[in-house]
């Protein structure tokens, strides 16, 4: 359980990035999603002991993150969005290197990093310096190293973010052999609704919108969306592309329209809110 209280974060150069968060956290699997300078990576950092806040608190299983930074440390694993292998390195190095700083034994790191890297198809890898991989599979030695960790809570920090659909598909099968309680920001909104029991919508350093999937799509239904180049009547403008929410029993009169109907997603929402914020 992660219990957020009135998190704020200021930076230096006076940038609020956080604006009083409040949350609560207990899922098994719970994404963050927003937009770009939302606040989702400054609230990630704060959540995993590696940015001190400007003021609130924030409580993993129990323990404050400022006051138990050690205690909470053995407990949760963090993988950053830039985290990138070292390229001389080899997966097994950098997954055994990472278990030693956790204070596991050499002998048990060696083990839990085989067990890991063999978990997620990437064994035959072992030996081989990190920067002759696939993006994929270097993606995949940071999910090696939170299996192999044995946490109770892991962060990832846009996972997949660069990668091409293949290898997307194959991290996020690997994410799934987690077994710890996983918080995760993506800007793939469809990640979000696939994997999640919960989701929280972060936009201007604040929660916005928070609930299962199927209770943030339930304004939606029966509703398919609607998109043209040309203005539609009740319409909401998005750059050049108008968008509008209609039943479904009307789709075929506005494919005839000559507009794109899409099925409705946590893009509707997120779409929605952000048209709201900045209107």
């Amino acid at each position: 359980m992660i219990q957020i209280n009135n998190v704020r974060k200021r930076y230096s150069d006076g940038t609020e990035a956080l604006k009083g968060i409040n949350a609560e956290i207990g899922k098994r699997i719970t994404s963050v999603i927003g937009r770009n300078g939302a606040g989702k990576t400054t609230l990630m950092r704060i959540l995993s002991t590696q940015l001190e806040p400007s003021s609130g608190e924030v409580i993993i299983d129990g323990l404050d993150v400022m006051k138990n930074t050690l205690e909470v440390r053995k407990k949760i694993c963090s993988i950053p969005q830039e985290a990138t292998p070292i390229g001389i390195l080899t997966p097994m190095e950098h997954v055994t290197l990472y278990l030693l700083a956790r204070k596991f034994q050499y002998r048990d790191a060696r083990r839990e990093a085989m067990n890991a890297l063999d978990s997620l198809g990437i064994l035959e890898y072992k030996d081989k310096p990190s920067d002759t991989l696939s993006g994929g599979t270097k993606r995949k030695i940071f999910v090696a190293m939170a299996i192999a960790s044995n946490a109770e809570t892991v962060f990832l920090d846009e996972p997949t973010t660069g990668l091409d659909p293949v290898s997307r598909m194959e991290v996020w099968s690997s994410i799934r052999k987690l077994q710890g309680n996983l918080i995760v920001t993506t800007h793939y909104m469809e990640e979000a609704e696939e994997l999640s029991q919960e989701v929280f919508m972060v936009e201007g350093g604040l929660v916005i919108e928070k609930g299962e999937v199927k209770e943030l799509l339930s304004r939606f239904r029966g509703k398919v969306r609607a998109e043209s180049h040309t203005p539609l009547d009740g319409s909401i403008r998005i750059s050049n592309t108008y968008v509008k929410y209609i039943d479904e029993n009307d789709a075929s009169e506005y494919l005839r329209m000559g507009c794109t109907v899409k099925k409705v997603t946590l893009d509707d929402v997120f779409i929605l809110r952000g048209v709201s914020i900045e209107s």
